[in-house]
């Protein structure tokens, strides 16, 4: 399969205000080249109208009519990220007919697991053929739907491209990839064999914690968790949650555990135990692992998180290595992703399996909108 330039798009739920775009080369197989990478701000106001989306969704538990706030969130961050991607292209002396293909992720506003024999939900927002005419390529968008509609969790997705820098590091099953977002996800490979789950939250806890109590955005290098100690008996027994030993395949939503996990804490002690769990719970999640692996490759915003970092080898009992001490991008990972899976999905290729999502078979994914008829 020929190799092609494509851009990736990612915003996570913790809502940091940044559009994460990436470009690589690629043929939905391997990665053959890093483009550029650039985390573009949302113009003001999009940020408070996403917060205010996602409490509109979770209120809405995909129960009637979706909310009207919906479009409107839809609109602006499509815009928002088409625009990011003109600039980023003109940034770096591209142009749209330079790229095979954006992959868009829009935003995740509400994700539910199948549960109890039912299919799960999910839904992303943004507008496919919008962008593809403001930016003027091929856009792949909605790559959850199809998986959900099979059985599958929706998530995680990034596994297959996970494998995909395994192998360019040559990694082998020792070594795991752990990505810190709102929510936490790991990819475990021997080969071509691939395990992946979400093993529980990672910085929206936390940072809605802090958020709470001093308006500010995160815990900044974990400065507020390092000052408070973690009630230990509080987290044993937080940690008896079904979810952290239920098998994998398993998925999460960005409100599956909250902030609320610590209230009664100080604001110091509260960041300790909300940071603790999220440590503790990827070393329950690597405990079900075929193998459990001895080093952690991390990306995501996490990583820059020194005291998560250091209490996840602490509690999870493991190696964690940044991204960028092998190599990789810890910043761009996400969004790479979303250009290697445009690109596998203009291929026709799977982009989620039995062992990552809980799918009955390999199962393709991505609805394309065309440049030509956007």
């Amino acid at each position: 399969m020929k190799s092609e330039w494509a851009i990736g798009l990612m915003t996570g739920t913790v809502l940091d205000g940044n559009i994460d775009v990436a470009m690589i080369r690629t043929d939905g197989e391997t990665v053959d080249e890093f483009g550029p990478f650039a985390l573009m701000p949302y113009p003001d106001g999009l940020r408070d109208l996403l917060f205010r989306t996602f409490d509109a969704a979770r209120a809405w538990g995909f129960e009637g009519a979706e909310p009207a706030i919906f479009r409107e969130a839809e609109m602006a961050l499509t815009k928002a990220q088409s625009d990011a991607v003109n600039a980023f292209l003109a940034d770096h002396g591209f142009k749209g007919s330079d790229v095979s293909a954006v992959g868009f992720h829009g935003q995740t506003v509400l994700h539910a697991g199948p549960q109890d024999g039912r299919h799960g939900n999910t839904r992303q927002l943004g507008d496919g053929a919008m962008m593809a005419g403001i930016v003027g390529t091929d856009v792949v968008y909605d790559f959850r739907s199809a998986d959900v509609a099979a059985g599958g969790q929706g998530a995680p997705l990034a596994p297959v491209y996970h494998r995909a820098l395994l192998k360019r590091i040559s990694a082998g099953s020792e070594t795991a990839i752990l990505n810190l977002g709102g929510v936490a996800n790991i990819t475990w490979c021997d080969g071509e064999a691939m395990v992946a789950c979400d093993t529980g939250p990672a910085n929206a806890p936390v940072n809605d914690w802090v958020r709470r109590h001093t308006g500010a955005d995160m815990d900044v290098d974990g400065r507020i968790a390092a000052s408070g100690a973690a009630n230990e008996e509080r987290l044993a027994e937080l940690l008896r949650h079904p979810y952290l030993t239920a098998p994998f395949p398993k998925s999460l939503d960005r409100f599956s555990f909250r902030a609320e996990m610590a209230d009664g804490e100080t604001l110091e002690n509260g960041a300790a135990l909300l940071t603790a769990f999220s440590a503790a719970a990827v070393g329950k999640a690597l405990d079900l692992l075929p193998n459990r692996p001895s080093r952690l490759v991390v990306c995501g915003g996490g990583r820059r998180n020194p005291t998560l970092m250091r209490e996840i080898g602490k509690r999870a009992g493991v190696e964690t290595v940044p991204a960028e001490k092998v190599g990789l991008r810890g910043d761009a990972v996400e969004a790479e992703c979303f250009a290697f899976l445009a690109v596998r999905s203009k291929q026709g290729l799977p982009l989620s399996f039995p062992t990552t999502t809980g799918v009955s078979q390999s199962t393709k994914g991505g609805v394309l909108a065309p440049a030509a008829t956007a």
